[in-house]
């Protein structure tokens, strides 16, 4: 299992367009991920779960993954949360 803390750059937080991507981009490793904000925790590969933290831009949050890409997917999550563009 991996852990990353990561500060969210979005200039709106992980609301519905970004948060779509963000789940999308999860879903293609097979690691199990997760995302944890203040003790909660939902399913990275959840948009429900996701929405549901409620994350606005500037807020720590804990990406967890544990699989044979894990490496990976915490990279590559962790990039997307602090330089994805909505434009």
């Amino acid at each position: 299992m991996i852990e990353k803390k990561v500060v969210v750059n979005l200039e709106h937080g992980l609301h519905a367009r970004p948060a779509t991507q963000f789940v999308k981009l999860a879903s293609s490793f097979k690691s199990e991920i997760t995302i944890e904000k203040e003790g909660k925790t939902a399913a990275a590969k959840s948009i429900m779960g996701v929405m549901a933290l409620a994350v606005a831009k500037g807020t720590e949050i804990l990406l967890k993954a544990n699989g044979p890409d894990e490496n990976e997917a915490v990279e590559a999550l962790g990039r997307f949360l602090s330089e994805y563009s909505e434009s």
